[in-house]
């Protein structure tokens, strides 16, 4: 367990953020020092914070044992590195929001965190806000009922950025509070928005969710508004709660008593008189300072964890990829990015839709496709650029190398070897205008079979098991077992071992010495 002094944060970034982190934490006793490379704002801060040590130099101050806490509170292209740095350095790290830009770089930063033993949290603020505690309550304890909707507006006419869209300025917050309420990520994200201001950033974005307990949710954010409008509505189906965060204080919660019932098969609302929901007083951010303070002392994970963090980040990212390809669907993949239950590792570009079964141990590389249906074997490796299925079984301990696509007819058993750009067809006279999916030609690779960079298997045909297919090679008819085809069309050049050697006259491996026995319409099959 890690040892703190009372003062013992550092804030790193004093800017329009970053200062109110820089009071929060002097108020609370536990700022030590503040780290900015610009000089004119150091020479600001030592007017108010007089008794803080300035630091212009981010690897000085890594280098100091005696802050071994820092909040980052810089643009968040630089969270990475910064974070990154400062966990390899031994430090518990604060970083506002976003975590990171992109997901593997989050979850470089949780593993790294795991590993240094290090606190990692992120500055999803509203979730420490005294009226989201509130309503999170209503929600877990049943009050509100089912819920059925959450919908949030985040809408202003303020600073307008250029470093960052709407969406990513706006929405994080709104996000957490509504992956908090749902208890469970979204299966498809779906976003549009318009871009008014600058033609490559969005001023204005709505964002659906779904998730497939029926929830489903909607953010609209936007900086081209006439007035400040910040609201979390949820509706349940006893209750509706609101989180209005522009009102004063005492009426920032209430709770409305209607609901629906159905009298002749036609809803019919029922209206109750608006409560108001007590709140205790405190400031949102002090109560996160707190929040990280504590955490530090006690070595438990925040609240608001790397792992919050990254799951905000999977939705933010599919928004934006949805608004790049106007407003398409967006189905998450949301298995565990690390395995962590089902032992397997999936890159968090990949898409893995339902209905897959993937067994212990695989792993899945970069913008790989997994289609409804298919069946991964355990301890396989699948790479890059990648598509499987739908409804593909892939046996255990196969190697699928970059650039391959299994069509739906194609099945590998166990240790079957992809090389790379290998190609699978799966109708054997295809026309674009005409529809051939009931004319699907199986094709089947048997156990051990190498199939290498770059050849083509016609559909209709069985390679054998241990049969070795050359780069390069066009497969038109069957392969025995352990035979060596090359060439277009393949031909066949002799008979290979399982270990992969060329067998000699005598079908006998010169590598490992197994001797085989010449079957007919069958192939080789070991000499017992």
């Amino acid at each position: 367990m890690k040892k703190t002094d009372k003062n013992h944060i550092a804030v790193v970034g004093a800017g329009n953020w970053g200062k109110n982190l820089i009071r929060n934490f002097f108020e609370l006793g536990a700022l030590r020092a503040i780290c900015d490379e610009n000089h004119s704002t150091l020479a600001s801060m030592k007017m108010t914070y007089p008794s803080c040590e300035l630091i212009s130099s981010f690897p000085d101050l890594l280098a100091r044992r005696d802050i071994p806490a820092i909040a980052i509170a810089t643009p968040a292209e630089t969270h990475l590195e910064l974070a990154r740095l400062a966990l390899l350095a031994g430090k518990d790290v604060f970083v506002e929001k976003p975590l990171t830009l992109a997901e593997k770089d989050a979850g470089e930063l949780i593993a790294l965190a795991g590993k240094q033993k290090s606190i990692l949290m992120v500055g999803h603020l509203l979730q420490y806000h005294p009226a989201f505690i509130k309503l999170k309550e209503l929600a877990f304890c049943g009050d509100l009922g089912r819920i059925n909707y959450i919908y949030s507006h985040r809408l202003n006419l303020g600073k307008i950025r250029r470093e960052e869209n709407i969406l990513w300025s706006f929405a994080p917050h709104d996000i957490s509070m509504i992956l908090a309420l749902a208890g469970e990520e979204p299966e498809s994200v779906l976003a549009t928005g318009g871009n008014y201001l600058h033609k490559k950033i969005a001023d204005v974005t709505t964002t659906h969710l779904e998730f497939s307990s029926g929830l489903k949710a909607h953010i609209f954010v936007s900086w081209l508004h006439p007035f400040k409008d910040q609201k979390l509505v949820v509706v349940g189906d006893r209750k509706m709660a609101v989180f209005d965060d522009t009102l004063p204080w005492e009426e920032k919660l209430q709770s409305y008593p209607h609901y629906v019932t159905w009298e002749n098969n036609i809803p019919v609302p029922t209206r109750g008189i608006p409560e108001r929901v007590s709140l205790p007083y405190a400031e949102p951010l002090k109560l996160e300072c707190e929040h990280f303070l504590s955490c530090l002392k006690s070595r438990k994970h925040p609240l608001t964890n790397g792992e919050e963090g990254l799951r905000v980040l999977k939705v933010l990212n599919a928004a934006e990829r949805s608004l790049e390809e106007n407003g398409s669907r967006i189905r998450l993949n949301n298995h565990p990015s690390s395995g962590a239950e089902e032992n397997y590792y999936i890159h968090p570009s990949a898409q893995i839709d339902e209905n897959v079964d993937i067994g212990a141990g695989v792993k899945i590389w970069h913008f790989t496709h997994i289609i409804a249906g298919s069946k991964i074997g355990a301890n396989c490796s699948i790479g890059q650029n990648a598509v499987i299925g739908p409804d593909v079984t892939v046996g255990r301990g196969c190697k699928i190398q970059n650039n391959v696509s299994l069509y739906k007819g194609v099945t590998l058993e166990d240790n079957v070897f992809c090389g790379p750009s290998a190609v699978f067809t799966n109708v054997i006279n295809p026309r674009s205008e005409i529809k051939r999916m009931a004319e699907i030609k199986p094709t089947l690779v048997k156990k051990g079979a190498t199939l290498g960079a770059n050849c083509t298997i016609v559909c209709g045909h069985t390679i054998g098991s241990y049969a070795f297919v050359g780069a390069g090679a066009v497969v038109t008819a069957d392969v025995p077992d352990f035979a060596l085809v090359t060439g277009n069309p393949a031909r066949q050049r002799g008979w290979i071992c399982s270990c992969g050697h060329k067998l000699t006259g005598k079908y006998i491996c010169p590598h490992c010495g197994n001797k085989y026995v010449l079957k007919a319409k069958v192939g080789l099959q070991i000499r017992k």
